[in-house]
């Protein structure tokens, strides 16, 4: 599936804190916090902006490739498609001469408020986040205004920038785990 990912992110959250505001406002927790693995590979040739991701969330497995064309809400262009395992597509990418550039983990809780899709997403290294993703933009500005949290404190940058904000080089990690 293409298309546009229509978001945002709060940075530097209490996850505690989120939870709660999000079921005071009619929010509902759809599943809980678990372990999410990735592996990033450079797309061919290397485009700065575009990768590709695997991604195992424990509820699912996808291979997109991402491009972020601006920091814009609408920013990110992705191509996903869901496959049966993970283990498997790592194989199969490498028989293509792929060669992940990483490998990355982080916890997801995640929570809907109406369309809109909530995650509280937790990276070793930096402090919590929550991403805020919707059909379109209207919904991502409305789910935050629901939630009480003012336009000026939202951000649209990829997690390579978040990283950065606290002088972190993610892509210079190969190996991105919690300890």
């Amino acid at each position: 599936m293409a298309g546009i990912e229509f978001e945002t992110k709060v940075l530097d959250i209490d996850p505690a804190k989120i939870a709660a505001l999000i079921t005071e406002t009619r929010g509902t927790c759809t599943t809980g916090t678990r372990l999410v693995r990735r592996y990033v590979y450079d797309t061919i040739p290397a485009v700065p902006g575009r990768w590709v991701r695997l991604r195992d969330t424990g509820t699912d497995v996808t291979l997109c490739v991402k491009q972020i064309t601006t920091d814009a809400v609408d920013g990110t262009h992705e191509t996903e498609v869901t496959i049966d395992s993970f283990e498997e597509a790592v194989a199969l990418l490498q028989l293509t001469g792929l060669t992940p550039r990483s490998y990355q983990e982080n916890r997801r809780t995640s929570y809907t408020l109406g369309a809109v899709r909530l995650e509280v997403d937790e990276w070793p290294r930096i402090p919590p986040y929550l991403e805020i993703e919707a059909d379109d933009e209207t919904q991502v500005w409305t789910a935050a205004t629901t939630l009480g949290i003012d336009h000026d404190h939202l951000t649209s940058i990829n997690t390579v920038k978040v990283y950065s904000l606290y002088g972190i080089d993610l892509n210079s990690i190969a190996d991105l785990r919690f300890e």
